[in-house]
């Protein structure tokens, strides 16, 4: 199950986990969720389904968990990759624009991580859980001003910290990622918008480029499988040395 999974980094570590031999549900509240889906089962030769969810609303949450489970079965991989940018600074930040943000990317990773939880329990399986956080969360990447991200990140850390201890007894591992820059839908945009962005971001990068989304794919599917039996509640950074500076 990958949330976020209709584009960008969610659809492509979908990919990498249908490639490897895995059904996927895709959930997303963007428009051709559908067609994605086909293509990637098409592309693939795995069931793929796409359900138009909104991770902030736990009804919908729910009701895709129910489409899921009656396609494929109760999931017992969750990649939570769902997740907004806003780079505006702080002082115009309204309070709903901030709340948007960490209820999308913080509060929507903890209601999918806990219905995802409540149905593998139920059914006696063992699960793992990868949620994309972002070294946005460690470090102050500039030259964005993203105070409600940053915060929204750093938070989906130590959430992957609290139920990796409280769910490990459970049989459920939980861990994270955490992407430095990446050329994905988002930061295209951003690039070709503001090229000037993208200069600084290379500049600060030792790698002197941008991840490409299919360089996630064996990290999300290492933790996933079961060669990463042992790490628990880890944040991995894949940033081409970007937090290091």
């Amino acid at each position: 199950m990958v949330t976020g999974g209709g584009r960008g980094l969610g659809l492509s570590m979908a990919r990498s986990l249908a490639a490897r031999g895995a059904d996927i549900a895709l959930f997303d509240v963007l428009p051709r969720l559908e067609s994605v889906a086909a293509e990637l089962a098409a592309r693939s030769g795995r069931q793929v389904v796409g359900h138009h969810v909104d991770v902030t609303d736990d009804e919908s949450v729910l009701a895709g968990l129910d489409l899921a489970s009656d396609a494929l079965g109760v999931a017992t991989v969750l990649v939570n990759a769902a997740g907004i940018a806003m780079d505006k600074p702080a002082l115009e930040t309204s309070t709903a624009e901030w709340r948007r943000v960490i209820d999308v990317n913080l509060t929507g990773a903890f209601v999918v991580c806990r219905e995802f939880a409540r149905r593998v329990v139920d059914a006696g399986l063992t699960a793992s859980i990868v949620n994309i956080a972002s070294m946005s969360g460690m470090v102050v990447n500039v030259p964005q001003q993203q105070a409600a991200y940053n915060t929204s990140k750093a938070g989906v850390s130590m959430l992957t910290k609290s139920l990796a201890v409280e769910w490990i007894p459970l049989g459920i591992r939980v861990n994270a990622i955490a992407p430095g820059y990446f050329a994905s839908d988002m930061t295209r945009e951003v690039a070709a918008r503001e090229p000037q962005m993208r200069d600084e971001w290379l500049r600060r990068t030792p790698a002197g480029r941008m991840g490409e989304p299919d360089e996630l794919g064996d990290l999300v599917a290492y933790l996933a499988g079961d060669g990463s039996r042992f790490v628990v509640g880890e944040t991995v950074v894949i940033d081409g040395g970007y937090t290091l500076l």
